[in-house]
């Protein structure tokens, strides 16, 4: 048998795949009402099945006219952006090596890309006039391109 918690994620899941956009606006009263349960367990489902590091991003607004929205975010998105996260000025080369090879282990890059990606990283490790903060703009700038294109 399975739990009110388990319903409830099934519920908002279906919602979700019925929309085109991977967007959904509901309602904590709405969702209470046609599974039989308390708001208080469509908060506790949102906080952990619904997480961002899940590919979810959740908007509530509780109270007279209060919503959840609720937007399913690709997993691609979130790797990109946690790798833009861990970039820094002090980010030494084997760290960016290994970004780029997760990338293409995973499929999010080409080998073909990897091998560029590489090439500009290794340059600008080496260049003994390019300073640390445009090293690492030039590395961010990449991973944003990629992750505009993928």
């Amino acid at each position: 048998m399975r739990n009110i918690a388990d319903l409830i994620e099934e519920y908002i899941l279906r919602q979700l795949a019925a929309q085109q956009d991977g967007k959904v606006e509901l309602r904590r009263t709405d969702i209470a009402d046609e599974i039989s349960c308390a708001p208080s367990q469509i908060s506790y489902v949102l906080s952990t099945r619904f997480t961002q590091d899940k590919g979810f991003v959740v908007e509530s607004r509780r109270g007279l006219g209060g919503y959840i929205r609720i937007v399913q975010v690709p997993l691609n998105n979130l790797v990109y952006q946690d790798m833009l996260e861990k970039i820094t000025a002090e980010t030494e080369f084997s760290e960016v090596q290994s970004m780029v090879r997760y990338l293409l282990q995973h499929q999010m890059i080409t080998s073909r890309e990897a091998a560029l990606m590489m090439q500009v990283i290794n340059s600008a490790y080496e260049s003994p006039t390019m300073p640390p903060a445009e090293r690492t703009r030039l590395i961010k700038t990449m991973l944003l391109t990629l992750e505009n294109f993928s």
